[in-house]
């Protein structure tokens, strides 16, 4: 096969990127850095352009590299999904001093965002192993960069500890696929496992090794323990990134993962195993949220929750559940960013993420309050938001799939999960605290990405049908 340099163009673009804010930073004064994090922004919505206008598949998914990456629908629409999260993350460093005047913390974000970027395309075991390790190192670092915190510091070492196990296990997981098939070509193991000649155990067993790095990057039950501590403690934009983007990623890789080596009609057991853990994710998710007093660990386990949401499209392992797959995450991530840039904002003037202490934000910045308010409602799954759609998507996907259980599982979680973002909004609206006369500023970069970010998450709950239609061709190159 010959080599096809446009395929790679986005990994290209990030790693002359990555190369150019380091010199920037070498070159720089101190007082001057702050402007790194334009850059980023910039130089990543560059990217997405050059990605949309030179990248684009044919109608056809293509092999390219020797079988290692695959060039399809898929892969195209989560680079853009990737990149734009990266970029909305940079706009939201701006004023986080321990962060806005350090160019390495640039390049580490980007790199991280170029292993992403090769995890939506992979199509080898080898080049999903080494994807998966350099889009997690980076964020390694990233999650304990304040070293003067000893939260930060914690953060970044559980979130190193737990990352290198489960790497480890995922990897003994694709040794023995590789055994099993003859191949590390996550297409052609898929007639190798549909040979009936292996093992319905052994593969099973694979399968939920390999689980174990997958999930713990989605933070699915029961890889999930990481995740409360790691998005406390770690500086609220990596969380941010944490959450939505590296999310994005990890759903990228079990969908492509799950619907090329395990279908549905050669290992049904396989699909079994996704449905129990996200029912498990989002019961104890929504669950957990309830009693958080911390907006971080109860956006943590929020996370968890909808992990299990999305879970259900794959579980459905049909067109309409990769779809709702795709969907989901377009709205998560701007639904999610928009979240965090309000407690971003608000850790900035207040130092406190504690849910009490957003006590009267309602009178102390209306906007701030309107935009955490439409966020969370959209992550409820309230109409005529995003993730209203985004719900109806995956429960109509499992409903299709004959999982009428699981449907309703996640409508009771749905409501369940309703109650505690409404609490917050109790507590933004209805509480008083002294500092109701005391506004809260918000910078111009951080204005324009909630409203960007605001817009998208109406727009996708309004004005479904583009997205939707990118959600079916992105789908549709996966089978």
């Amino acid at each position: 096969m010959a080599p096809n340099y446009l395929a790679i163009l986005p990994e290209i673009s990030l790693a002359v990127l990555a190369f150019i804010l380091l010199v920037i930073d070498l070159r720089l004064p101190q007082g001057r850095k702050t402007v790194l994090a334009g850059i980023t922004a910039a130089g990543l919505a560059a990217v997405m352009v050059l990605t949309v206008l030179f990248a684009r598949p044919g109608a056809a998914p293509e092999s390219v590299w020797g079988g290692m990456l695959r060039h399809d629908t898929a892969a195209f629409v989560f680079r853009l999904i990737f990149l734009f999260g990266a970029a909305v993350t940079a706009l939201f460093t701006i004023g986080w001093k321990q962060i806005e005047k350090r160019g390495e913390f640039y390049v580490l974000m980007v790199l991280s965002t170029l292993g992403m970027t090769l995890m939506g395309a992979a199509g080898d075991l080898i080049m999903l192993f080494l994807a998966i390790e350099t889009a997690s190192i980076p964020l390694y670092v990233m999650a304990g960069f304040m070293t003067g915190d000893d939260k930060s510091t914690e953060s970044g070492f559980k979130y190193l500890l737990f990352g290198a196990l489960t790497s480890s296990v995922m990897v003994y997981g694709f040794s023995l696929l590789y055994g099993f098939g003859g191949t590390t070509d996550i297409y052609k193991l898929a007639a190798a496992v549909g040979s009936g000649e292996l093992p319905v155990l052994g593969l099973l067993g694979a399968l939920v090794l390999t689980l174990a790095g997958f999930g713990f990057k989605i933070a699915a039950v029961p890889f999930h323990f990481w995740a409360p501590d790691v998005y406390e403690g770690a500086p609220t934009p990596v969380t941010a990134f944490l959450s939505t983007a590296s999310k994005a990623a990890g759903f990228a890789v079990v969908a492509r993962f799950m619907l090329a080596t395990f279908p549905a009609e050669v290992l049904p057991q396989g699909l079994s195993v996704i449905a129990l853990i996200s029912v498990l994710s989002m019961t104890l998710g929504n669950a957990a949220a309830l009693s958080q007093k911390n907006i971080k660990r109860m956006l943590a386990y929020s996370s968890i929750a909808h992990a299990g949401y999305v879970l259900m499209g794959v579980a459905a392992a049909s067109l309409l559940g990769v779809t709702s797959v795709v969907y989901y995450l377009a709205v998560y991530l701007v639904t999610n960013l928009a979240a965090f840039g309000v407690v971003i904002i608000f850790f900035n003037t207040a130092g406190s993420d504690e849910i009490k202490d957003y006590a009267g934000l309602s009178r102390r910045s209306p906007a701030l309050a309107l935009a955490l308010m439409l966020a969370f409602l959209s992550l409820a799954g309230v109409p005529p938001l995003g993730g209203f759609f985004a719900k109806i998507l995956v429960f109509a996907a499992a409903v299709e799939a004959g999982l009428i259980w699981l449907a309703i599982a996640g409508v009771l979680n749905a409501i369940l999960g309703l109650y505690y973002y409404l609490m917050v909004l109790k507590v933004i609206y209805l509480d008083r605290s002294e500092k109701d006369d005391q506004p809260v500023p918000v910078a111009r970069p951080h204005a324009i990405a909630l409203v960007v970010c605001l817009l998208l998450v109406v727009f996708l709950g309004t004005i479904f049908g583009p997205m939707y239609d990118w959600s079916v061709l992105a789908a549709s190159g996966l089978f």
